[in-house]
């Protein structure tokens, strides 16, 4: 589970202007008509090309947990594209993206001050260049880790220096331990 790449999809999709399919059947449909093809479906999702069309006709329609939530997240993942573009077109340059989060938060800085981290709740907004990193590092494929990493980086420059202002010899900020994380666009 990618906590900080899930939280960029779910923000994403707020932006969506239709609901997603919700049945079974519907969603099947739907991955058929973007795969163009039951064989493509069932090799993605770990089942049988059969078992695919009978979702396809309604012959089954409640899929076990496992399948049912690998269908979702497949079905959402391919949603509305256009708008999914659009959505981080407009974060990544004109209106940036909102963080909430309550997690530990530390830094590292020079002898003498303080890197005592702490849980920290958080509601920043960061400018369009840091979505933009998110954005882009989330779809060249980047870890949660790393992920974590560019956050970080985009809160120690707009909440602890707040733009250069203060806290100008703070080398790292840690990002750790996240009990609560969404963005919004």
């Amino acid at each position: 589970m990618t906590i900080i790449g899930d939280g960029l999809d779910a923000a994403v999709q707020k932006a969506f202007t239709r609901p997603a399919p919700k049945s079974a059947g519907a969603q099947m449909r739907y991955l058929v008509r973007q795969l163009k093809g039951t064989r493509a479906v069932a090799q993605m999702l770990r089942v049988s090309q059969r078992t695919v069309e009978r979702y396809v006709k309604d012959q089954i329609r409640k899929p076990r947990p496992d399948l049912a939530a690998r269908i979702e997240r497949e079905v959402k993942a391919r949603w509305q594209p256009q708008i999914r573009a659009r959505a981080k077109e407009k974060a990544a340059t004109t209106d940036g993206i909102v963080i909430d989060t309550r997690a530990r938060l530390g830094y590292v800085a020079p002898i003498g001050s303080t890197d005592e981290d702490r849980v920290r709740d958080l509601t920043v907004a960061l400018p369009p260049h840091h979505a933009a990193r998110l954005f882009d590092a989330q779809e060249q494929g980047a870890s949660d880790q790393r992920l974590q990493e560019i956050a970080a980086e985009a809160l120690k420059e707009v909440y602890f220096q707040d733009g250069g202002r203060r806290a100008g010899s703070l080398e790292q900020v840690r990002f750790t331990n996240i009990e609560r994380l969404q963005f919004d666009l």
